[in-house]
This record gives C-alpha cells, structure tokens and sequence, in this order.
C-alpha cells in the first residue's frame, strides 16, 4: 500500500509557478488543436477538391484519432513524463502543417490528417492529467474552466491571425501559423515544473481524503454506468457537431458570399469568443449546482443551430450560428472533463476515462464530415445541417432519459 498523499485545494509554491505556464500551453495548443480544420476544408477547395472527398480524407483522420485516443489515456495515466508526452504531439502537427503546404496529393493529406488526429487526441487526456496533477480533485474544476477559457482565447488569437494573414498571404499563411504556435506550446509545456506534477492525483488514484487507492483495472470503465451514458450521448451530439464549421465555411464561400480566409476565420472568432465567457460560466454553474445541467444545455444549442444554418447561408448567419456554436462547446469543455474526473475518482483510470469517452465522441465526430459532406454534395447545404443538427435530439433524449442513472453525477 502506497504512503498516503497529501491533498489540497491550495496548489503549492511549485504548483502554483507551474500555473501560468500550463495557461499557456492551453492558449497555444488550440490553434494546434482546431485552428488549422476550419481552414483546411476551404484550402483544399481552392485546390480543386470536392466537397465528398474533402469530408472523406478528414474522417480517415479522424477515425485513426478515435482509435487512439483510449491507449493514449492509459499512457498518460502510467507515464511520468506528461511534459516531453505533450511537446512529442505538437511536434507531429508542426511537421504535418509542413507537409500539406508541399502537397494535396489525397494520400498524403490522409497520412498527414492521420498523424495530427492521434497527436490531437492524445494531447486531451495529456493536459487534463497535468491540470488533476498540479490542484487535484478539489481544484480541478476551477483550473480546468480557466485552462479553457485560455484555450477558447487561443482560438480566437489564432484566427484572427489566420485570418489577416490569410487575406494578406493567401491560405498557405495560415498552416505556417499554426507551425509557430505548435513550437510555442512545446516551450510551454516544458516551462512546467516537473515536480508540481503529483502523478498519482494525475490518474485520479487518490481516496478523498488524500491516500493512495487501488488502480482498477480497464473494467472500471465498462462498469460505470455513468460514463457510459454520458460516452453515448456525446457520441450523438459530435455525430451532428463535427462538420457543422467547416461545412458552413464551404456553403458560405461556395456561395461567394465571403473570401475564403476572412470569412472562416470570423466563424472561429465568433464562436471562441463566446466560449471564453461560456467557460467561466460553467466553472461556476459545475460549482453551484453541478455539471448535468450544464451539458444539457449544450445538446440544446446544436438543433437551434442547425435550423439558423440551413436559412441563411450568408455573410451574417454566421453570427447566430457560431455563437450557438460557443454556447454548446464552451459549456462541454469544462463539463465533460469534470464529470469523467468524479466519476472515476479514486480508481487511477480517469486519463483512460478521459480518452475513452473522447473514442466514442470521436466516433461520432469521425463520420460527421463525410455523412455532411456527403448530404452537402447530393441534397444541397441546408438540407445537410437540418440533419446534423437533429442527432442532438438522440442525445437530450439520453440524458434526460437516464437522469436517474446520472443522479451520483448531479453536484460534481
């Protein structure tokens, strides 16, 4: 049996000099992360690509992702070396951002896709273990809501940048960018103190009062009824979410109704902006009166979404559009993390919890470009995003429907 571990809210003076840069490496990692795939539908038309094909190449990345998200958890939980873990990932989106300025050729974008999906994925459960490292349960939600609205404020930098250099540069400016912001996340992350890093409170193998516990085995995961619920109607919710920006950038510039740069940058401006206040209130709505209402109110946003996207397919639909848009992902990215961090608590599996869920939601995120894509190209946009938007109602139908099962859950 393990010497029990002492645990507090209070991060120590080595924890807390760890801090800044773990805010950081959250601001930089997010053009890494979501900044380049808005913009990488609209290159790849530029370049003579058709909407099947450009849906087509991205869920072969995004299922490679998906399966390597779970093993990418359980890594995190047993290595002690999250730092070097982190700064290997964003060395895989600087090289691939490289590599698709030197060609478009479909296997070679596929590879390149492929590479940055496990990088992306695995990079999640990565930071939510250092953040549960450094404050530990009591402090997670609060560090996790500030690292997102960090990250939302990334996305909105990135963007923004994007865009101006986009519209000075062309589109090539924008993956040279995202190489740049890759490299300042690498100086980041190895900014961190090794030593503010508890390994053992980063795996949730931590009893409430501070000692170690037994480390279950992946079982645990099968057996929580709780995550399982909550894996599904994730599932659902990213199956209708996933294609929705990119998909109403291409309508859009298909439409000549923007440029190209400008306009797909002002679709992530939006919805991160909004995201950044989202995230803060829902740290304090997970605080006050627990995270369940919190996602669902963001299942409810993509339905209302959907409908705003299929009528105006315009240059100022995207203001309602995205900002329904940072409604429902603000309120997931410090939700979800936390539900998954007290639901496991205490079984040293929460990194593999993490990535799990992030596998099932993936499933459902990998098929979404090429099912909209798809729609897109046989029925027209609008009918594309009334159906994306509809598999949101599969998901408040499930959390609703087990909110019994989901009652443990209620204050976390």
């Amino acid at each position: 049996m393990r010497a029990p571990i002492h645990s507090s809210a209070v991060p120590s003076p080595m924890k807390r000099s760890g801090l800044w840069p773990l805010r950081l490496l959250n601001f930089f990692m997010a053009d890494v992360q979501a900044g380049v795939g808005p913009f990488l539908g609209v290159f790849l038309l530029a370049h003579s690509w058709q909407a099947g094909s450009i849906g087509t190449v991205m869920t072969i990345g995004g299922v490679a992702g998906m399966l390597l998200t779970a093993p990418a958890g359980a890594l995190v939980d047993a290595t002690t070396r999250k730092r070097a873990y982190v700064a290997i990932c964003a060395g895989f989106t600087v090289l691939a951002s490289a590599i698709i300025l030197v060609s478009q050729e479909f296997w070679l974008v596929a590879a390149t896709l492929v590479a940055t999906a496990i990088a992306g994925a695995a990079i999640g459960p990565a930071i939510t273990g250092i953040t549960l490292g450094m404050v530990k349960q009591k402090g997670f939600n609060r560090q996790n809501g500030e690292n997102q609205a960090f990250n939302h404020a990334g996305n909105v930098v990135g963007a923004g940048l994007s865009g101006l250099l986009g519209w000075w540069f062309g589109l090539e400016a924008v993956f040279v960018l995202a190489a740049v912001f890759g490299v300042l996340a690498i100086l980041a992350v190895l900014a961190i103190p090794a030593d503010a890093i508890d390994d053992a409170a980063a795996r949730g193998a931590e009893a409430e009062d501070g000692s170690a516990t037994e480390i279950g085995g992946i079982g645990v995961l099968l057996a929580s009824k709780p995550l399982l619920v909550l894996a599904a109607a994730l599932a659902c919710f990213h199956l209708g979410n996933a294609a929705m920006l990119p998909l109403y950038g291409m309508a859009v510039v298909s439409a000549k109704q923007g440029d190209p740069a400008s306009f797909t940058a002002l679709t992530i401006v939006v919805a991160q902006a909004v995201m950044i206040v989202t995230a803060l209130v829902a740290m304090h709505m997970a605080e006050r009166g627990g995270s369940w209402w919190v996602l669902l109110i963001s299942f409810l946003a993509l339905p209302l979404r959907g409908v705003i996207a299929a009528h105006f397919i315009n240059h100022w639909g995207v203001w309602p559009v995205q900002v329904l848009d940072g409604i429902g992902a603000g309120l997931q990215s410090v939700a979800v993390p936390g539900l998954v961090a007290h639901i496991l608590n205490g079984t040293g599996r929460v990194n593999v919890g993490q990535g799990a869920v992030m596998t099932v939601q993936g499933a459902g995120a990998a098929l979404s470009p090429a099912l909209g894509g798809w729609i897109a190209q046989d029925f027209g946009y609008g009918p594309a995003f009334l159906v994306l938007g509809g598999f949101a109602l599969i998901s408040v139908a499930l959390w609703v429907g087990f909110a019994g099962v989901m009652a443990p859950t209620r204050r976390s």
